[in-house]
């Protein structure tokens, strides 16, 4: 279990990694996070998000748990994250699995990762949820739905193209600047709408 410290003043985010592909982004956003010093993450990788690291990346688990200040098992239910009394800025699961979804949406909180994302709501804090699957069931649909008027953002790693983007990694810039907008926070790189990007304001209607 991660040894509980005091607050250190940073701000803390708790990141999650579930089984669904698109485990790289995970990755990614805690590399971004590791840019800003007085931030602090605390990261859960379900069993599921080890196999998709192991079968989708070039990087271990262990590199993976090195990229964050804390790291915690799912089983560790009694973990600070766990309690609303530890206070954090708020949750993103990255990429998060339609099973991650339901267990959020019904309330089952079973593991820490899901007991982490059930405090974020209760605490009215803020809870990015990457969706990751396509496509959507009724099912799938319903639940983020529930998640939505429970107020967590639900964020699928939609490609976007206005920023002219010449790789996979700067499309997956791109995303990962828009969630980390959510945290008033701006990566190097990262291209807003009208501030080096396409911007139809300057041209003709005709």
């Amino acid at each position: 279990m991660a040894e509980e410290k005091k607050n250190s003043g940073k701000k803390r985010l708790i990141v999650g990694i579930s089984g669904a592909s698109g485990a790289i982004l995970g990755i990614q956003l805690l590399k971004l996070l590791g840019q800003y010093p007085d931030w602090e993450t605390h990261l859960i990788m379900t069993e599921g998000a080890k196999l998709t690291i192991r079968s989708e990346t070039e990087y271990t688990v262990e590199q993976v748990a090195a990229l964050a200040d804390r790291t915690y098992e799912p089983q560790q239910i009694g973990a600070s994250i766990a309690s609303g009394t530890f206070r954090t800025e708020g949750m993103v699961i990255l990429p998060c699995s339609m099973k991650t979804i339901a267990g959020i949406a019904s309330g089952y909180c079973d593991n820490l990762l899901l007991r982490a994302a059930d405090v974020t709501l209760k605490e009215k804090r803020k809870l990015v949820l990457a969706a990751r699957e396509c496509p959507l069931s009724a099912i799938h649909l319903r639940n983020m739905l529930t998640l939505t008027e429970a107020g967590a953002y639900i964020m699928p790693p939609v490609l976007s193209y206005y920023q002219h983007p010449q790789s996979i990694e700067d499309m997956n810039l791109h995303f990962l600047g828009k969630l980390l907008d959510k945290f008033d926070l701006e990566p190097a790189g990262y291209r807003r709408w009208g501030e080096g990007c396409s911007d139809y304001s300057n041209e003709s209607n005709e």
